[in-house]
């Protein structure tokens, strides 16, 4: 070897181990002391259910998650309600229903699943406040990895001090509240109606499930096959997601904002009990639901956000709120007219309707002060039937065309309405 090619050979080792001290400081950094010190690891490490724990010890409790590789890590705590947070780089829940960790007395709901690109979240609901006693992180000799947690009851002010130390960290995710939001132009015909679609939950909220179907996997395909047939019709379509991620609620409407949307749709398929809900449900915004199961949707619906480490409830301004309520006056009719514009395109399709196929709801990605918001159940994955129809691909496109053409429909009937306020 020349002298040339050997002093090139040892700047590209040098390289290279800068590069993994570059990547394991920056590490520690900015996942503190329970970060692992992580090798040279891909995207993506894969649970194995089956030999991973949840179990209660003493007063405490034991989590012990085998995976594919080690993972960086750290803990978070959140409180009103209780929540203990893991954020994983990056750790594939897909097909691993919590349930099937164990239980814990202490511990009131799990959920994991992708929080955004290259992180995965673990969220406990516990009855008390607990906090990290232990946690070690072990790599096989397989180059598997499993990561040990244990958690131990402590006092309110300890705990409240390690919520103040996560605060900072856990809420940097989410989006504030804008004070006083630029109001969006209506649209007047000349130009492609803007749409934003809304595939609901996604990641570490996978939303309804039945035997081996999961809301968010079902909506997105859904919106997806939705927005291409939209935008053949000429319309211009976004998209709040694309892919099994985590949006909070709040930057759902930021991204229909930032879209300058004409209309917001977003899409579900719920579960309630059997019988209680079967068909197409179309929801406007209504601070007194029209039935129960709609409050208790709402309630389900806002939850995730809580149950997935954000809470974004108390956010508004006072005087951005009384704007943004005034705001709202021209354009719950605008969505009022959305909503009978669908529900006639449904039932000229003949597609099966829920009884009461309009209905009002408190959800809070209905509530942007200047775009007309509809939430739309495709079906209910609580019912066998709905499932059949929504999993046809007949049905699909016959509900894909009437969505369509209610949306063209609303916005010739909208633009001669806003021509007529011009004059």
């Amino acid at each position: 070897m020349s002298a040339a090619r050997g002093a090139k050979a040892c700047v590209a080792i040098v390289n290279r181990a800068l590069t993994r001290i570059t990547v394991l400081l920056a590490c520690f950094l900015a996942l503190g002391a329970t970060c692992l010190t992580a090798q040279t690891l891909s995207p993506l490490a894969e649970l194995d259910l089956d030999r991973s724990v949840l179990k209660d010890e003493g007063q405490g409790v034991r989590i012990e998650l085998a995976l594919s590789q080690p993972v960086p890590y750290r803990v978070l705590y959140l409180d009103n309600p209780l929540r203990l947070v893991v954020e994983f780089q990056e750790v594939n829940f897909d097909g691993h229903p919590p349930a099937g960790l164990g239980r814990s007395d202490r511990i009131e709901e799990l959920h994991w699943g992708r929080f955004r690109p290259g992180w995965s979240r673990l969220v406990a609901l516990v009855d008390v406040p607990l906090a990290l006693e232990q946690s070690e992180a072990v790599r096989g000799p397989d180059g598997t990895g499993r990561i040990h947690f244990i958690f131990r009851p402590t006092n309110s002010a300890d705990y409240e001090s390690r919520v103040a130390d996560s605060a900072g960290t856990i809420r940097s995710e989410t989006p504030t509240a804008q004070s006083a939001p630029e109001p969006i132009t209506r649209q007047r015909g000349d130009r492609p109606l803007r749409v934003t679609l809304d595939p609901g939950h996604g990641g570490i909220d996978p939303g309804a499930e039945a035997g081996k179907e999961r809301e968010a996997h079902l909506v997105l395909g859904f919106g997806l096959e939705l927005a291409e047939r939209l935008r053949r019709a000429g319309m211009e379509v976004e998209l709040t997601r694309t892919e099994d991620q985590f949006v909070p609620l709040e930057k759902r409407i930021s991204i229909a904002r930032a879209a300058r949307a004409d209309i917001f749709l977003s899409l579900h398929a719920d579960a309630l009990e059997e019988g209680t809900a079967t068909g197409a449900t179309i929801y406007k915004l209504d601070a007194e639901a029209s039935e129960e199961a709609a409050v208790r949707l709402a309630e389900r619906h806002d939850r995730a956000d809580i149950l997935a480490g954000l809470d974004l409830s108390g956010q508004d301004d006072e005087v951005a709120g009384v704007l943004m309520d005034l705001a709202r006056q021209e354009t719950r009719p605008r969505a009022d007219r959305l909503a009978e514009s669908l529900a006639a395109a449904l039932k000229a399709a003949g597609l099966k309707m829920h009884r009461h196929p309009i209905q009002g709801a408190d959800f809070s990605v209905l509530k942007s002060a200047d775009i007309p918001s509809l939430l739309l159940e495709l079906g209910f994955l609580s019912s066998e039937k709905d499932r059949e129809r929504m999993a046809d691909p007949a049905w699909r496109t016959a509900m894909q065309e009437a969505i369509a053409a209610a949306l063209a429909d609303w916005a010739v009937a909208d633009a001669a309405e806003a021509a007529l306020i011009r004059q």
